[in-house]
C-alpha cells in the first residue's frame, strides 16, 4: 500500500503526524510505503478544511485514491478517526480493510467563458456563484428548459454530504449522503410583486443538468468550489451535475455500523447545538 499524509500546520497535527510515522516504523512492516505523488491512501490530519485540501490536491487521482480523516481541528465531520486512535488506525492500514470503503457522490461544475474556453471542476461540498457588488441576474435551465430567471446575491449547488455545510446555512435541505443527487439553493433571492423565484431548494437526480446562464453585463462574479474561490468577469454560463467520478472515502473504523448516515447525524446534531 502506498500512503500519503496531508496535514495542516497546526502544532497538534504535526505531533500526530510525527507519532504516526514513529509508530508505523515500530511495526517494521513492508506492506506500507510512503508515496506523495501516487498514493493508494491519503491520510488527512486536521479538520474538514484539511480534508477538502487533500481532496483537491489529489483530484486527478480520485479513481484510485481513498481518503482517511484524522480529526485534530475545530470541525471534523469528515474525519472519523481521533488523534488518540493512531494504533487502531495503523492496525487497519496493515490489515488493508478495503471492505470498509464508502463512496459518496461528487459535484461536477462546467464553466463556459465568453471567449469559448471551458473549465471542469469537481467539488466535494459545494460550488457557488455570487456577485460581490449588485444583483446577480441569471436564467436557470434544467435539461435545457427554462426554469426561472433568478435575481439575488447568488446560487449554490451542493452534494449530499455538503448539504449540511454552506447549503444548510442559507436555508437548503439536508440530504442523505448516499443519494445520487445535487441541490440548488438560492442566496438572498429577490421576491416581490415584480420578480419571483422558486424560493426553496431544488433537488435534481443524477441524470439531470442545471445550467445557470448569466446576464452578460461585464460585471465581476465570484466562483467558489469548496474552499477555493476566484473572481471572473467573462463567464457565459455554468452547469452543475452529479459527477460520474465518485470520491472514495475510506472509513477503516466505524464507530457506528452506519458509516454513511454518521456524517449527517453528526452534522445535524452539531448544528442544533
Amino acid at each position: 500500500m502506498k500512503l500519503a499524509i496531508y496535514s495542516n500546520n497546526g502544532a497538534q497535527s504535526k505531533a500526530v503526524v510525527a507519532l504516526f510515522k514513529e509508530k508505523l516504523a515500530e511495526r517494521n512492516t513492508d506492506r506500507i510505503v510512503f508515496d506523495d505523488e501516487h498514493p493508494d491512501v491519503v491520510i488527512s490530519v486536521g479538520g474538514d478544511g484539511t480534508l477538502l485540501g487533500a481532496f483537491h490536491h489529489y483530484a486527478d487521482q480520485l479513481a484510485f485514491v481513498r481518503f482517511i480523516g484524522v480529526h485534530t481541528g475545530h470541525l471534523g465531520f469528515y474525519a472519523d478517526w481521533q488523534h488518540f486512535e493512531i494504533d487502531e488506525l495503523i492496525d487497519s492500514l496493515v490489515a488493508d480493510e478495503e471492505s470498509r470503503t464508502v463512496k459518496y457522490p461528487l459535484l461536477e461544475a462546467r464553466v463556459r467563458y465568453t471567449d469559448g474556453r471551458e473549465e471542469r471542476v469537481l467539488a466535494l461540498n459545494e460550488a457557488a456563484i455570487k456577485r460581490p457588488l449588485g444583483t446577480l441576474v441569471a436564467d436557470v435551465y434544467i435539461q435545457g428548459e427554462l426554469f426561472e430567471r433568478f435575481r439575488g446575491d447568488g446560487l449554490t449547488a451542493s452534494t449530499p454530504t455538503g448539504s449540511t455545510a454552506y447549503n444548510k446555512a442559507i436555508g437548503g435541505a439536508v440530504m442523505h449522503p448516499s443519494l445520487e443527487a445535487i441541490q440548488l439553493a438560492e442566496i438572498a433571492s429577490i421576491n416581490s410583486r415584480v420578480f419571483r423565484t422558486l424560493g426553496s431548494p431544488l433537488i435534481i437526480g443524477s441524470h439531470e443538468v442545471i445550467r445557470v446562464q448569466l446576464e452578460n453585463d461585464g460585471a465581476a462574479v465570484t466562483l467558489s468550489f469548496d474552499h477555493l474561490s476566484k473572481i471572473a468577469s467573462n463567464i457565459d454560463w455554468i452547469e452543475f451535475r452529479v459527477a460520474q467520478t465518485k470520491k472514495i472515502y475510506c472509513i477503516y473504523i466505524c464507530y457506528m455500523d452506519t458509516c454513511i448516515s454518521g456524517i449527517v447525524s453528526n452534522r445535524v446534531s452539531s448544528a442544533r447545538r
